[in-house]
């Protein structure tokens, strides 16, 4: 369930952003930048004060242009605009170094949801009067109400062509802080965003309003039940200020360095991951940023069966990027940035506070090791060991009533962990039931947890894709599973049964989809095959794990499924295309399924040899549970990343006592 936060939204980000120098390729796009995109069109009469843009994001040069760039050297900055017309959507390519339009085309499909378009429908709904005459019945007036348009998926029905549709029920105005505590439940209205009008008032019956506002500040805790006892605070601190340095979009830290910006639509993007080793900078990543994040809900009734958000592609993570609070989200000692992106109208909007970096001692050894052997009663020798450091690049995107924290956590031992973090608020539907014992409660929780009273939170799940061009030392790269798999044992041998490592190289790209099982163990392995280390192997690197889940899906015959058929499996490999940079396709907007990762891959392109790029899908299902309400605890899922024979040895022996 998504909650546009309107005027709070705008509160935030409503701020000026100063021009910045362009320090790299792939830095994102300036306030600076921004206002000479809306000029340039203009200028050319290609848009007006009208004209609203969904998406604006950098065009990013040839990677192999980017590859051979050096400080000082000119490469043209250029822009993807999709914007309104009296046509329709169109999409520009702008070339701001030249000042010019180098081209323009109708948009084949729906881009991302405006701002513009959220209030429309919000206002819409409330004042039609099928929906007023809905809230009568439920004793409620319109004041007394406010709507949420959620986007409506697509199922293919006659419903879904030629519209932009959006549905939108309402909740009772919270009388704290919770806005999701009073569903009004049975009532909501299909409106077409691009035509401004309702479709229709969907009214299925009546259910009786929760009675407790579920308030979840501190002050609405304690009234409700006793806060712990006062404790002393347990903080990071850190002497001398931080280890890192940050210039302009480039970080260094320890081993590390890399480029960071923020898209609108994905949010964080990590260019040029870098590693040191010895004296010798050596390329791992080229990029790596979220993909989409599909979040399907299990409950086939007319209110709930099409919530099957795209909450990239079609909200925004970096729109919805929220500031980091010291202290909460971020140590006191954290380093925090902001992000531009583009409003509604194009012009540059500052969300502060959007990163935040910060290093921290984990409490844990990098590695140790005590020696019973070098023990004497006289002289007794102390485990040798490290502290464990590590660097965090931190944001927080809150899509509706969830908050999801995406972390770059680097290690000191060379392992990447990308982190997702999920909190927040469960979407509940309203119910009758205010126990499992009441007679309506099976019926009521047949797709649910009843969580409260009267609110049930409905079974869904959590997918995150990402993006991960590994370029380990090149671009051209091997792509490997290694298979856990049984060992042939001789027959005389008092082993029975043991196992071996099988090495396996995909030759196209539809070879080189995996699910990942316990039962089945196998790591994912890219390398460099026009290099050995100095014992011969080829170096590389591995996604060791991550959490992934599998459904029951239909991927031929249900439409969110279709549209997000890249679910099916966790890992995919295809050869680098700068244009596919969203599994769910470039308009994930009431999408059919025809523009995915799941489509791509069937020109089956030879692997063998090339630049190749790696998605994997971390996912979860979620059964919610009563210790969810008000707010969730945080949730961590991951992909783990590690050398595979990189480097000469651990490198982490030589960090300092």
């Amino acid at each position: 369930m998504k909650h546009f936060r309107g005027a709070t939204l705008v509160a935030l980000i409503a701020c000026a952003a100063t021009p910045a120098a362009i320090a790299h390729p792939l830095d994102g796009l300036t306030a600076e930048e921004y206002q000479n995109i809306n000029r340039i069109l203009r200028n050319e009469k290609i848009v007006d004060a009208e004209t609203l843009f969904p998406l604006i994001e950098l065009k990013e040069p040839a990677k192999a242009d980017v590859l051979s760039w050096k400080e000082g050297d000119a490469l043209d900055r250029k822009a993807m605009v999709q914007f309104t017309s009296p046509d329709g959507f169109k999409e520009a390519v702008v070339n701001i170094t030249q000042g010019k339009v180098e081209s323009t085309a109708a948009i084949k499909g729906q881009p991302m949801v405006l701002f513009a378009e959220f209030m429309n429908a919000l206002e819409g709904a409330l004042g039609h009067p099928e929906m007023i005459a809905g809230l009568a019945k439920r004793g409620l007036k319109p004041e007394e109400a406010f709507c949420l348009p959620l986007t409506a998926g697509n199922f293919f029905t006659q419903d879904y062509e030629n519209s932009r549709l959006m549905k939108v029920p309402c909740y009772r105005v919270p009388e704290g802080s919770n806005f999701y505590a009073k569903p009004i439940e049975g009532l909501f209205a299909v409106y077409d965003i691009g035509k401004k009008s309702v479709i229709k008032v969907i009214d299925s019956g009546a259910v009786d309003l929760p009675k407790d506002n579920w308030g979840y500040t501190e002050d609405e805790v304690a009234a409700r039940t006793p806060l712990r006892p006062k404790t002393n605070k347990v903080a990071l601190t850190q002497e001398g200020g931080p280890n890192y340095k940050i210039n302009g979009s480039h970080l260094e830290w320890d081993i590390w360095r890399l480029n960071l910006r923020v898209d609108k639509r994905p949010g964080l993007v990590v260019s040029n991951l870098d590693v040191n080793d010895g004296d010798t900078w050596r390329s791992v990543i080229y990029q790596a940023h979220l993909s989409e994040v599909f979040v399907p809900y299990m409950d086939p009734t007319e209110g709930w069966y099409w919530r099957t958000y795209m909450d990239s592609g079609e909200y925004g993570f970096g729109l919805f990027l929220s500031p980091l609070t010291a202290g909460i989200d971020c140590p006191d000692n954290a380093t925090f940035l902001p992000a531009t992106i583009a409003d509604d109208k194009g012009n540059p909007l500052v969300i502060p506070n959007a990163i935040c970096i910060f290093e921290r001692s984990i409490g844990d050894p990098a590695w140790r090791h005590f020696e019973v052997f070098a023990q004497t009663p006289e002289k007794p020798v102390p485990a040798e060991g490290r502290p464990a450091t590590e660097l965090v690049v931190r944001t927080a995107s809150e899509v509706g009533n969830y908050d999801y924290l995406i972390d770059y956590r680097l290690q000191q031992n060379g392992q990447i962990n990308i982190y997702i973090g999920a909190s927040g608020l469960d979407a509940v539907k309203g119910v009758a039931s205010t126990s499992m014992k009441d007679p309506t409660a099976k019926a009521d929780t047949a797709y649910g947890t009843l969580i409260a009273p009267n609110l049930v939170a409905a079974n869904h799940d959590h997918y995150f894709n990402f993006r991960i061009d590994f370029d380990v030392d090149q671009p051209a790269n091997h792509f490997s599973t290694m298979d856990i798999v049984p060992a042939d044992v001789e027959p005389n041998s008092p082993r029975k049964s043991m196992w071996t490592v099988k090495h396996s190289m995909p030759h196209s790209e539809m070879e080189a989809r995996y699910k990942l099982s316990a039962a089945e163990p196998r790591y994912f392995h890219v390398s460099n095959p026009n290099r050995e280390s100095y014992l011969g192997h080829e170096p590389g690197w591995m996604i060791h794990h991550g959490n992934v889940a599998y459904g029951p899906f239909d991927y031929a015959n249900d439409p969110p499924m279709k549209r997000n058929a890249y679910i099916e499996y966790s890992v995919w490999n295809t050869v680098y295309d700068q244009d596919q940079r969203y599994a769910g396709g470039k308009y994930a907007m009431q999408s059919d399924g025809s523009d995915t990762l799941a489509e791509w891959v069937k020109a089956d392109r030879p692997l063998m040899g090339k630049d190749i790029v790696t998605w994997f899908s971390a996912g979860f299902h979620h059964i919610p549970r009563m210790e969810d309400w008000p707010v969730m605890s945080t949730e961590w899922k991951t992909v783990h990343i590690m050398p595979h024979n990189f480097f000469a040895h651990n490198p982490a022996l030589s960090i300092r006592k």
